[in-house]
């Protein structure tokens, strides 16, 4: 890796996503924070302030493109790099879908590492996020 660490943040109901996801990045030299829930992933956000956010699009609970959608409130463009992964909505609409809730960019399940490593490598080089104000609480977005 060249630049510095990230601060990530790998959302997935899926441990053994979250766990391989997490250990490929971590090994890069990325500070990784695991969380296995929509509500979790808007938790961690919050507290960390991530440079990018990997989280699954159907999760329980909240999903992940109501997840894309309430940082996109929060942060409007200031907002960290959003990835949406999913291995069952996969369509080209599904991909339409991820992109109008304010994602970045879709990978397929299971993507390649070199993929996620791709897309990750310009924030490197950039200075870290800033923490925005959370003056507004973080609510529950309505499912589509």
């Amino acid at each position: 890796m060249s630049g510095r660490s990230l601060r990530l943040v790998v959302g997935d109901d899926e441990r053994d996503t979250v766990t391989t996801l997490a250990a490929i990045l971590a090994d890069e030299g990325h500070y990784v924070m695991p969380v296995y829930s929509g509500p979790g992933v808007l938790a961690e956000v919050k507290r960390v302030v991530p440079d990018a956010v990997i989280v699954d699009i159907d999760m329980p609970d909240i999903s992940g493109l109501s997840v894309a959608r309430e940082l996109r409130r929060i942060y409007g463009d200031l907002s960290p790099l959003l990835i949406a992964i999913s291995g069952k909505f996969v369509g080209e609409t599904d991909r339409m879908l991820s992109e109008l809730a304010g994602f970045h960019h879709f990978l397929q399940k299971p993507c390649a590492p070199s993929a996620l490593l791709e897309l990750l490598a310009p924030l490197a080089s950039r200075a870290p996020r800033p923490a925005p104000d959370f003056s507004a609480t973080v609510t529950r977005v309505p499912e589509l």
